[in-house]
């Protein structure tokens, strides 16, 4: 451990270093090893346009999917990044299906709150009030499963 001292107004601080050595895998296989190793995974995962950092057991809102019905599970197939607290690999363009499976379960169909739109024209005596309530699908992310390579 290297100690490193200094002096600010407040009087004398120590910051500690500690020395950390890199692991840098040789493989893809090697890295998703590395990963499935740590306690805690997540993904980066274009869903419905967009992307979205995901954890296992996530609750994800997503603009109304037409085909799909409470209870339909969903795999994601465009996954950019997988990653853990110390390690991150990311695909290119994206990680393929058959390293890397993510799936996300349909939890309920929704909509959001009430949205008020004023319209006005000026000295015309013209108003109108327009409402509406956007559609939603709520998705529940399962378990982020990394399979063992078969040597």
């Amino acid at each position: 451990m290297t100690t490193l001292a200094g002096m600010s107004r407040w009087g004398e601080v120590q910051l500690h270093i500690r020395d950390i050595r890199s692991v840098t895998p040789a493989s893809t296989t090697a890295a998703l090893e590395l990963i499935r190793s740590q306690p805690s995974q997540y993904v980066v995962a274009s869903f419905a346009g967009r992307k979205y950092i995901l954890t296992p057991r996530d609750m994800l809102t997503v603009p109304h999917l037409r085909d799909v019905k409470v209870g339909d599970v969903l795999t994601l197939d465009e996954i950019h990044e997988l990653g853990s607290r110390e390690y991150t690999l990311r695909g290119n363009p994206v990680i393929p299906p058959s390293r890397v499976k993510v799936e996300a379960t349909v939890v309920e169909h929704t909509k959001g709150k009430m949205e008020f739109i004023f319209k006005k024209k000026r000295r015309k005596g013209y108003q109108k009030t327009i409402t509406h309530k956007q559609p939603y699908t709520r998705l529940r992310i399962g378990n982020i499963e990394i399979p063992i390579a078969q040597s």
